[in-house]
């Protein structure tokens, strides 16, 4: 009996020892033993950084993209193209806001890497991307003269001197295209712009520039839509001064050029203009007239070859011509010049034999080609035949109130 107790008591104890041993083991693998030690994350900066506008919103790229941050300041910013090219950009004082201040690319991929850091020092960094918007064309502008020449920054014109800006497209947005333009002076001058086609505009003051007037020419057009998603190409500017102011009137009444400087008369030439009439060939009506109005030089060449059929009158035809001509200055689109032709000097002052042309002497022919500058007036008066037209080199012709009624804005 007492070892059958003893027995039992054995037995009892060896499976409190059991179970004893296998809580510890429990407890010690779950409940702070060094093999299941969790450690706490690291801590979190506040600062939280944005880039506008997001990688989804195709940019304009005259607009600027931004980078902000809250909570925090920004300590670096990097932006760059796909060729690793860095874009500048200017950080606010507090260090709370950075942005572009270079125009960026058309079609291009931009990205930006920016760091931060918040009260406690702590510091994030992203990276994210932008992209700019593809035009579905370009168009480039030119500056003219009426003559189609290019006009030339820094020369001197005259005091008729008509800005032509020329866009290599139609231009469907005439008033988006036209807002881009600007044309300052000093003195201040009143002028206006007037769309002469679908990719043409002319500007020219209500007045006759004063000698010594200073022009700038400016088109922002760069990052403008101008219709149809189609953007300018690119910003153009060009400047010139007004030099003296040349006038010449050539009356028909009395066969003779004056010519004026600075209102001064320096020269009176006799000529022979257009011996009048008209003759159809192949369905066109051909003049012979000197049209009236005010024209401006449009350019020079010495010598020139004149061709009657440019316009539609045959070589081997009883008026046809084709010879060189020296000492021409052109003022019409059409080829009338101011030239020389000894041929005629019987003419000259009491008679008008040429087919549209101002014929002189080749002393005078030659003096007033050396006198003369793109932009100087020559006005025509008392001659027959219809006025001159907008096309030919008239836009002094057209009255003020007609000329700003082609403004696009």
């Amino acid at each position: 009996m007492r070892a059958s107790r003893r027995m039992f008591f054995g037995l009892v104890c060896a499976l409190l020892a059991v179970v004893t041993l296998a809580g510890c083991t429990i407890g010690g693998a779950g409940g702070g033993g060094a093999a299941g030690t969790t450690e706490a994350p690291p801590p979190t900066s506040d600062a939280r950084i944005t880039v506008t506008p997001g990688p989804d919103t195709p940019v304009n790229p005259l607009d600027p993209v931004e980078v902000k941050v809250d909570k925090g300041t920004l300590t670096d910013v990097v932006m760059s193209n796909s060729e690793g090219e860095k874009v500048d950009g200017v950080m606010t004082p507090d260090k709370i806001s950075w942005k572009t201040t270079e125009p960026l690319g058309y079609a291009k991929k931009y990205t930006i890497h920016a760091t931060a850091v918040d009260a406690k020092g702590l510091s994030t960094d992203i990276t994210k991307s932008v992209s700019t918007l593809t035009p579905s064309n370009k168009t480039k502008l030119y500056f003219e003269t009426t003559g189609g020449g290019a006009m030339q920054d820094g020369a001197t014109y005259g005091v008729g001197m008509v800005i032509v800006a020329h866009f290599d497209e139609p231009i469907k947005d005439k008033a988006a295209a036209q807002k881009t333009l600007s044309v300052t002076t000093s003195p201040h001058v009143d002028g206006a712009w007037n769309w002469v086609s679908d990719s043409t505009a002319h500007w020219r003051p209500k007045d006759f520039y004063a000698p010594g007037t200073k022009v700038t020419v400016n088109a922002k057009l760069y990052g403008v839509d101008v219709g149809g998603g189609m953007y300018g190409q690119e910003d153009e500017s060009i400047s010139f001064t007004i030099g003296d102011a040349h006038i010449s009137v050539a009356d028909d009444n009395t066969k003779t050029v004056t010519v004026k400087n600075n209102g001064q008369v320096v020269r009176t030439m006799p000529t022979s203009m257009g011996m009048g009439g008209t003759q159809s060939i192949g369905g066109r009506t051909l003049s012979f007239w000197t049209q009236p109005g005010t024209y401006t030089v449009l350019g020079k060449a010495n010598p020139v070859v004149m061709d009657s059929s440019t316009y539609g009158l045959p070589i081997n035809s009883r008026l046809g011509y084709k010879e060189s001509i020296n000492w021409a200055t052109r003022i019409s689109n059409d080829g009338i010049y101011l030239h020389a032709l000894a041929s005629t000097m019987w003419a000259q002052g009491n008679t008008d034999t040429s087919h549209g042309c101002l014929n002189l002497s080749p002393g005078n022919a030659e003096w007033f080609y050396n006198f003369s500058r793109i932009g100087d007036v020559v006005k025509v008066i008392n001659t027959g035949g219809s006025p001159l037209q907008l096309w030919q080199n008239g836009d002094w012709s057209v009255p003020w109130e007609t000329w700003v009624g082609g403004s696009a804005v």
